[in-house]
This record gives structure tokens, C-alpha cells and sequence, in this order.
């Protein structure tokens, strides 16, 4: 299935008619197709914000870790966060990757949660702490394992895989 993508028009070569806009419309069957130079954002330790509907009505948004697999996002959390029990109420997320050197160069995603994978889950449990430990090793360069689990308790983790409904990006590196 095609994944809507919105170019929005950029000041990276002076200001146009209609920029902020967007100007081009696309469509990635992955997010393995994106224009290498959003793509980028996705695979560098860039770090996502969030958002997702909070019990109260408002969005709340987090910085997070992430990886995808083709038209997925995944989102690895602890099952004591609060987000875990928001996105099981409402599966609507969207994050945000903004080059950290740049900030008119960006790339959104809005994404809906269609499954989640319990670390304890017996078949498919160990892909969670896998995918846990990959992105320990892309966002901080450390080997496995993960180093930040809780120490107060026996922290366990829930994998939601996203599927990507719409990508928005801007700007050049």
C-alpha cells in the first residue's frame, strides 16, 4: 500500500512564492524509498519526539528512540510508561526527526499502531529485547545490552509496530 508524501516547500536556496507550503505530492510503498536525504534522518541516531493523545484529551510529547522495518515504525517501551497505556486507548501517533545541525530539515510521520509484541511473549518476546538492544547500539554506540533498564524494578518492554499512514518532509541537510 502507497504511503502519502508531502514535500513542503523550502528556503534551503532563498525564500519562493508559497514556501512553508506544500508544493509536491508523492508515494513510498517503504520507508526505505524516501529521498535519501530524509531517509537519513530515519537511519542516523536521531532522536524522534512523539506525540501521542494523553488521558487528559492533549497530545503528549516525548523524545524517544525508534527504528522501522519497511512501512513500520516500531516503538520500544517500557510497560510502565504512561504512553503505553495511551496508545492501546488511541493508536494515533505522529513523531518528528529534526536534523539536529539544521532545523529546517525535517521529515514527520504519522503512524497508527497496529501491533504490539510483550517482552515476556514466549514465541516472539527476545525480538523485543533484540530490537531494544539494536537501537542501544545505534543511539549510543555501546554494545548490548540495553543499559538503562530500571533498576527499582524488573522493567519489562512492549514492541508496537506502527504502520506509517503519511510522511510530511522539509528542507535540506
Amino acid at each position: 500500500m502507497a504511503i502519502k508524501v508531502a514535500k513542503f516547500k523550502d528556503v534551503a536556496s532563498g525564500t519562493q512564492n508559497g514556501q512553508f507550503t506544500v508544493g509536491d505530492r508523492d508515494a513510498v510503498t517503504s520507508l526505505d524509498d524516501l529521498d535519501p536525504i530524509y531517509k537519513r534522518l530515519l537511519d542516523e541516531p536521531v532522536t524522534a519526539v512523539v506525540a501521542v493523545m494523553g488521558s487528559t484529551g492533549r497530545p503528549n510529547l516525548t523524545p524517544v528512540w525508534f527504528d522501522y522495518v519497511g512501512d513500520t515504525v516500531l516503538l520500544n517501551l517500557s510497560t510502565e510508561r504512561k504512553k503505553v497505556e495511551w496508545l492501546r486507548a488511541n493508536p494515533q501517533v505522529s513523531f518528528l526527526l529534526i536534523n539536529p545541525v539544521n532545523a529546517y530539515h525535517w521529515v514527520s510521520i504519522k503512524a497508527t499502531a497496529v501491533r504490539e509484541i510483550s517482552e515476556d511473549d514466549p514465541v516472539e518476546g527476545q525480538r523485543v529485547t533484540d530490537q531494544l538492544d539494536y537501537i542501544w547500539t545505534k543511539y549510543t554506540g555501546q554494545e548490548p545490552p540495553y543499559g538503562l533498564r530500571d533498576p527499582g524494578f524488573d522493567e519489562r518492554r512492549v514492541l508496537f509496530e506502527l504502520k506509517v499512514d503519511s510522511i510530511a518532509t522539509f528542507g535540506q541537510p
